[in-house]
């Protein structure tokens, strides 16, 4: 199994996170990205940089992705592309997306979608709690232990 980050908006905590896992698992981890951003040295971790524009990265882990890979984004279309190619996708706040919830959390998605396009207000995500980067790196090491076995 490889590790996947939608590198564009992952959080540095949750980077940091995922670079100490890779290390400590020594798990092939591949950030992806359409503008530099800083990693660790190590063996086990990569940057790969895209080209800019809308979903680049996310479609350059598509072609890239082996079934049974693990796939670090919060972004549900994106998601449920990992899910449907025999990958497993995580959000950076510790929320396994699976072939039995991704539907409808792409269904509540495009219905906040539509209402933000009305003009209704949504608001955004709260802040990261430490409850979410719990939850996070205890997710990623359940994931990076079945992977071993």
């Amino acid at each position: 199994m490889k590790i996947w980050v939608d590198a564009d908006a992952c959080p540095v905590v949750i980077k940091d996170i995922i670079c100490k896992a890779a290390n400590r698992t020594q798990t092939t981890t591949i950030f992806v990205a359409n503008h530099s951003i800083s990693i660790p040295p190590s063996r086990y971790i990569s940057f790969l940089q895209v080209g800019q524009g809308f979903d680049v990265a996310d479609n350059e882990i598509v072609n890239r992705l082996t079934p049974g890979d693990l796939v670090i984004t919060s972004d549900i279309p994106f998601a449920d592309e990992v899910i449907t190619k025999g990958g497993h996708a995580l959000s950076s706040r510790g929320e396994l997306f699976t072939a039995e919830n991704i539907k409808p959390k792409l269904n509540m998605r495009d219905f906040m979608e539509s209402m933000r396009s009305s003009g209704i207000q949504t608001g955004g995500p709260t802040a990261m709690s430490q409850a979410d980067r719990q939850a996070f790196a205890n997710h990623l090491d359940r994931k990076l232990t079945q992977s071993t076995k």
